[in-house]
């Protein structure tokens, strides 16, 4: 069995860094590296495409709304057309920094706010994808299963690869619980060893509530700025390699 180990990278800017992303890229198998607007900045860009083909990592573009001082988790009302602008602004950025070391992006994540509009909305996600399909059809698009995003991905003929989020609780309809609500956030080792184990194991998660649902997916996501990220991330890989599980980028594993 192969999985994708994937965290989102470079969401710091300037001097400000969100946590080790040298030990970090030694860790996980797919860089969603932020292009500039909720996070990162040419520099940190340039930075995280360098470590990312040092250490045989995927390199994705990690597009987000332009709000800084809201990390992205903020929703701003943008006519679609704009939302559509804004991504392909940030990813045209990123591939042709990539292009510049040789190397080329390989899928894209959408990020907190922007990954919810698009997934409440079913003309923005066909809006978007189609916009992603003319500038590369070979992209992995990150996706939940069953999601709008997924479902738009599919029609415009990309291919997907459905994430399961370790540090993040879960709802009874597979839903993210929202992060301003108690236990959203899953930072306590051994809660996400346990998460994971049973992932791997079942196939399921159990949900903030009790509830055990499926969870069909082929990537497991950490996210850089949890608390202890890197610790977490260990975790994770530790747990995948004890199940006789091997990495793969995204772009291994996609369908």
């Amino acid at each position: 069995m192969k999985i994708d180990l994937n965290s989102d990278m470079g969401e710091g800017f300037g001097p400000y860094r969100l946590c080790d992303d040298e030990a970090m890229m030694k860790i996980i198998s797919s860089a969603n590296i932020a292009c500039g607007f909720h996070g990162g900045d040419p520099d940190t860009m340039g930075r995280m495409v360098r470590l990312a083909k040092l250490n045989g990592v995927g390199i994705g573009a990690h597009p987000g709304l332009p709000d800084r001082l809201g990390f992205g988790r903020r929703e701003i009302p943008f006519p679609a057309d704009e939302l559509r602008q804004q991504m392909l602004y940030q990813l045209g950025a990123l591939t042709a920094i990539a292009r510049a070391e040789r190397v080329t992006v390989s899928h894209i994540s959408f990020h907190a706010a922007m990954g919810n509009m698009v997934n409440r909305d079913p003309e923005l996600a066909e809006l978007m994808m189609d916009a992603i399909a003319t500038v590369d059809a070979n992209l992995v698009v990150f996706v939940t299963s069953g999601s709008e995003i997924e479902r738009a991905a599919k029609r415009a003929r990309l291919k997907t690869l459905a994430l399961f989020l370790a540090d993040r609780a879960y709802d009874a309809e597979g839903r993210l619980v929202a992060r301003g609500l108690a236990g959203a956030l899953v930072k306590d080792e051994a809660a996400v060893r346990a998460r994971v184990r049973q992932f791997l194991l079942e196939g399921t998660v159990t949900t903030i509530d009790g509830a055990v649902i499926a969870m069909p997916a082929r990537s497991i996501l950490v996210h850089s700025d949890t608390p202890g990220a890197l610790e977490l991330a260990s975790i994770v890989r530790g747990e995948i390699e004890a199940r006789g599980a091997t990495l793969a980028p995204a772009a291994e594993l996609a369908e």
